[in-house]
This record gives C-alpha cells, sequence and structure tokens, in this order.
C-alpha cells in the first residue's frame, strides 16, 4: 500500500484526469442532494475484508457519490456561505496533500509554518493589527472562536484570581459557535440588542450598566459580516467599549473579514483594528478550499501561555524561543499545514487581484438589490453591507419557500434556501463567487414571477 505500485500508478492517471477536467469546467453543476435511503440502495457495502478493482470503485465513486455532494463552488451555490477556490488553490492543496506536510511545530514544519506566517502578516496588516500581531490556521471560524474565547477566559481568570462563573456578551446575530463555544467553556451569554440586526458601541454599554453584575462579562464578540444578513457590527464604537471596561475584543470576521481588501467597503470595518483577536477564513472569501481559517492574536504570547501543551515527548518542539509553533495558538496539536493553498494563489495572483474578485461581488450583490427593489411581487429586507442580498416574496409562507426552493435545485438553476429574518421567512443570496453573474441571479429571480 506504501509503494507507487501498479495500483497506485492506475489511480494517478484516473485523478489527474478527473482533476484536469473539473477545474477547467467553466460553469461548475450544483449536482443534487441523495437520500440516506438512496444512497444505501446505490452504494452499499463500500468496503470489504479483500481487495477490489481501482475500476471499480473509481465507478462507484464517480457516478454515484460525487454528483451526491452539492458543489459548493458553484456559482450557483448561493445558501449558507459558499466557496470558490482558485485553480491554483486547489491544484497546490493537492501538494501540501501528496507530501504529508505536518504543520503542527517549527521543528517539522518550518518552510510551511514561514509562509503561512506571511498570508496571517497579510491580514493582520490589512486589519490595522500591530507587527506583534499573529496566530496559526484552524478549521474554520467555529474553530477559530473556540480557540480564541478560551483565552479571553483564562486571561480574565488570571487577573481575577478566581472561578467565578463568567460571561460573554454577543448580540443574536452572532454566529451560533459562539453560544456553543460558551457553553464549552462554561460560561454564560450575556445578550445585547441590535438596531435592524447591527449591534452598536452604545448598545454594549447599556447593557452592561443595566446589568447587575458586570464585572462578570470578559469577553465581547462583534461580527465582520453576520452569516445570516452579512451585516459588520459597530465595531469602533464596541473596541472602544471593551478598551474602556477591560473587555477582551473579539472579532468574527469569517465570511466578512476578506472585504478588508475591498477598498469599497474598507471603512465599515473601522475599529478592527482594536481587536485582541480576529478570525478570517480564507475558505469562504479569500478563495481558498476547504479547510481553512487564519486567526489572528494582538498579543499571541497571551495563547501561547494557554494553548501550549505540555508533555515529554514534545520538550523538544519548545527548545527555541524564536520558532513558532502553531499548536501553542489554538486547541489543537497535530494540524495540517492548510494556509499553504492559500499562499501559493495569493503569491502567483498577487492581492490585487484579489481586491477585484471581492469588488466583483459586492458590485453583483449591490445590482441584485436595486433589481429587488424594481419587482413589486419581491421585497428587499435591507441594503446590503456586503455580499448577502435578503428578500422576500410576498405573499409566501415558509412550505411555499420551502417547495420552490426544492425545485430551484432539482432543476440544477439555483441553491437558494429559506431563512428568516426578524422572525420572518425570507431568502437570501449568499454572493461570494466572482463568477456568480447577474444572468444567473436573472434565471432564479423569474422563477418567483
Amino acid at each position: 500500500m506504501h509503494r507507487f505500485d501498479d495500483t497506485a500508478a492506475e489511480t494517478f492517471e484516473l485523478v489527474v484526469q478527473f482533476v484536469r477536467e473539473r477545474l477547467a469546467v467553466a460553469d461548475v453543476p450544483l449536482d443534487h442532494h441523495s437520500s440516506p435511503a438512496d444512497l444505501a440502495e446505490r452504494a452499499p457495502s463500500l468496503i470489504g475484508r479483500g481487495p477490489r478493482s481501482v475500476a471499480e470503485v473509481w465507478d462507484q465513486y464517480t457516478s454515484v457519490l460525487a454528483p451526491s455532494v452539492l458543489s459548493t463552488d458553484s456559482p450557483r451555490f448561493l445558501s449558507f456561505i459558499p466557496a470558490a477556490p482558485t485553480k491554483l488553490a486547489c491544484l497546490f492543496d493537492m501538494v501540501v496533500s501528496a507530501s504529508s506536510l505536518n504543520g503542527t511545530s517549527w521543528l517539522e514544519g518550518a518552510g510551511a509554518i514561514h509562509v503561512e506566517n506571511q498570508v496571517l502578516r497579510v491580514i493582520a496588516d490589512a486589519a490595522g493589527l500591530p507587527a506583534s500581531a499573529g496566530g496559526c490556521f484552524v478549521s474554520g471560524g467555529s474553530a477559530a472562536n473556540l480557540s480564541a474565547l478560551v483565552v479571553a477566559r483564562d486571561v480574565a481568570r488570571h487577573r481575577r484570581g478566581d472561578r467565578t462563573r463568567l460571561r460573554i456578551a454577543a448580540s443574536r446575530e452572532t454566529h451560533s459557535s459562539v453560544a456553543n463555544t460558551a457553553h464549552m467553556l462554561d460560561c454564560d451569554l450575556l445578550l445585547v440588542d441590535t438596531v435592524n440586526g447591527r449591534m452598536s458601541g452604545a448598545g454594549l454599554d447599556a447593557a452592561l450598566a443595566l446589568d447587575p453584575e458586570p464585572s462578570t462579562v470578559v469577553a465581547v464578540v462583534a461580527t465582520a459580516g453576520t452569516t445570516n444578513a452579512g451585516i459588520i457590527d459597530d465595531l469602533a464604537g464596541i473596541g472602544e467599549v471593551a478598551r474602556d471596561r477591560g473587555l477582551w475584543f473579539h472579532v468574527d470576521g469569517a465570511y466578512g473579514g476578506a472585504a478588508l481588501f475591498a477598498p469599497s467597503v474598507r471603512r465599515r470595518f473601522d475599529g478592527i483594528e482594536l481587536a485582541d483577536s480576529l478570525v478570517v477564513d480564507p475558505h469562504k472569501w479569500l478563495f481558498a478550499p476547504f479547510d481553512c481559517a487564519a486567526l489572528v492574536y494582538r498579543s499571541p504570547m497571551l495563547a501561547k501561555g494557554v494553548h501550549t501543551q505540555n508533555a515529554a515527548y514534545l520538550d523538544s518542539i519548545h527548545d527555541h524561543d524564536d520558532e513558532w509553533n502553531p499548536t501553542d495558538f489554538a486547541y489543537h496539536l497535530t494540524r495540517r499545514a492548510r494556509g499553504l493553498a492559500t499562499w501559493f494563489s495569493m503569491a502567483v495572483h498577487g492581492l490585487d487581484a484579489y481586491s477585484e474578485a471581492i469588488e466583483r461581488s459586492l458590485a453583483t450583490a449591490r445590482s441584485v438589490a436595486d433589481r429587488i427593489r424594481t419587482m413589486p411581487h419581491l421585497e428587499l429586507m435591507a441594503q446590503p453591507d456586503l455580499s448577502v442580498v435578503m428578500f422576500r416574496r410576498r405573499g409566501w409562507d415558509l412550505d411555499r419557500y420551502h417547495a420552490w426552493s426544492d425545485q430551484l435545485l432539482a432543476d440544477g438553476i439555483g441553491l437558494v434556501l429559506p431563512s428568516r429574518w426578524q422572525g420572518e421567512p425570507i431568502l437570501r443570496f449568499a454572493i461570494l463567487h466572482p463568477e456568480t453573474t447577474l444572468e444567473i441571479i436573472d434565471e432564479i429571480l423569474d422563477t418567483l414571477a
């Protein structure tokens, strides 16, 4: 199994041909959703005691399994937060996998970590964080939020000198992972009211002023591009309140943080430079393959003091203070060098190309909003901050939305799932793919007439 034998050679040819053809597809199809019963019938007994031919297993994947996985890189995938990896990022990710690169410690992965740190530096510079800022790559925004907030909690505990149950301030629009993180950290949430989905510094200050135990609130999570609505919180106001009250200021920019590279909306991120920790997911709007999230700390040594794992067999990786070990900056130990694909694509294309691609999505979102305003049977819920467009079809209930959405996917026209805004069922376009055109959107909108 570990030699490049005839079986490996046969597989290599199939894989290379598949990758070449897949990357060359101009309009990636959505493919389709399959039920558990359907897959159980069409693909039973996938693994046996003995060997099977490469051709047989490969055919099973290409004819049954692959078409049952929705293509998040399709320009017609407009729900959740899509992906749109560059071709170069996908290709270099194959190099990372084939090389079995381990990005756990400098000892094992110096070259890879050096490269990843340059990507983190680019993100930190875009956010206006100091030269001392640094961090690591993790699997996604949820992992980044967990890793950052455990540092916030432990720093607060050390400062307080007790084990009082602590709290984290956030809004109802904050990503669901934050509530889950609070639960895992044995913390509670202080929910801050929003105005039209946006949390403000004044709102945070008011919530703390009315709270009977404000000293137990040790961190606040602001969002730079909420998942549902694409709203950027009042980062400057929240950051000032956090600074004045001694709160850890975490900015979840998993989706929207990429727009730091878009000059047309950069001012909306004013105040992000005050963050104690920041997350941006390259596998969302910085065009990297899954999975890839950048976690940056203002003072990474605080994170190192919380996350460093100690064991006899790990002593050798901590012998040199000038070496950067990603395992010291998040909850993980073993870690894929997942930032390399982002680096390779950025290095070849240049940051200006990234800015232009993000600006294209922003321009499309604005144009879509303008279109919806002209359609009497549709109602725009809000002017988009970024690239999420929320709207409703007048007269439709949730069941009607679901029926329409199912048919849209079945016809291969698009994936547009219902959501809710202020208690009302709505539809939303999450436009991150630079190749999502107005023609594609018009085709979808026509089905709502």
